[in-house]
């Protein structure tokens, strides 16, 4: 379908900066940008909840959220936020932490992982790795009932899709894994990486610089880098793959819900029709970003 009016207004609006862009900054400049977040007030409210609280993960930083007012235990959706592996963090998803708790139904615990260029590759997957260990090595500290589930968002994508099969291959069980527009093969090479290369808010030069930042010298081959190049998905936990019609990201998470299928993984994939990267964490500016909420909730809360 054609570009969706509020995506076509999104791209106009915040997308049309005819300024350097990321790669043209230095270290200063990149740690600038994740101080500035122009788009906070699209994110949505920052909903009181009755349990929210900073921890960590051995040493990596965490929020837990929780939207009940119980001591229970309850199941645990990971999350992993994007940002290309640059930028982000728990504070720019705090929205959407908050959002998952009361959606969900299960603790949600936001993992502030490290970020290039100081950290490349693999640190910020080390440390996804770190914390979905640590849930299920002390269950009880998070509340947690055994049900785990993992979930990013573009680059916090790609790190869900690598703690899955890191989980699978040390026998930890995941209840679900939830990718949304995920980043998963560094050869940038699918239909989608030409076809919306610039113009539809996430420009493929961009992305290639969030890309090499991350992954500097790194075989692009790694599984750890590119889980559509991981040798075998069976046994994989179940999965929701999320994509937008307008991103160089679609082909590739599409191509992965079909692998995942073609293994017998339960999968649903689902394409959001006119809609462009980044729509699922800015409600207030598109209407998709509340019923891809509602659909990844569902499919969270039956899994779990």
């Amino acid at each position: 379908m054609p570009l969706h009016p509020q995506a076509q207004e999104f791209v106009e609006r915040y997308m049309s900066d005819p300024g350097p862009g990321p790669a043209g900054m230095d270290l200063a400049g990149i740690q600038e940008a994740r101080a500035r977040d122009d788009l906070a007030p699209q994110r949505g409210p920052l909903t009181h909840l009755p349990f929210v609280r900073d921890e960590s993960a051995e040493d990596v930083p965490i929020r837990v959220y929780r939207a009940d007012r119980g001591d229970g235990a309850l199941p645990v959706v990971v999350f992993f936020h994007g940002g290309g592996w640059v930028s982000g963090g728990i504070k720019r998803s705090d929205a959407l932490g908050r959002d998952l708790a009361i959606r969900t139904g299960a603790v949600v615990v936001s993992v502030d992982y490290r970020l290039a260029p100081e950290h490349p590759f693999p640190a910020a997957a080390d440390d996804a790795w770190t914390v979905v260990r640590d849930i299920f090595a002390r269950p009880a500290f998070y509340q947690c009932d055994g049900g785990v589930a993992v979930m990013g968002e573009s680059s916090g994508g790609n790190l869900a899709a690598v703690a899955a099969w890191q989980a699978r291959d040390a026998g930890l069980r995941l209840a679900h894994q939830v990718l949304i527009y995920p980043a998963l093969d560094a050869a940038m090479d699918s239909p989608s990486h030409t076809e919306f290369a610039t113009g539809f808010g996430l420009d493929g030069e961009e992305f290639a610089w969030f890309l090499g930042t991350y992954a500097g010298q790194a075989d692009p081959a790694d599984p750890r880098l590119s889980p559509l190049r991981l040798p075998s998905v069976a046994g994989l936990a179940p999965a929701t793959v999320v994509t937008a019609e307008y991103d160089v990201l679609r082909d590739d998470g599409e191509r992965y819900g079909a692998r995942l299928a073609e293994a017998g993984v339960p999968v649903e994939t689902r394409r959001f029709d006119g809609a462009v990267h980044g729509f699922f964490g800015l409600p207030g500016l598109f209407d998709q970003a509340v019923e891809a909420r509602d659909y990844v909730a569902d499919r969270l809360r039956e899994a779990l």
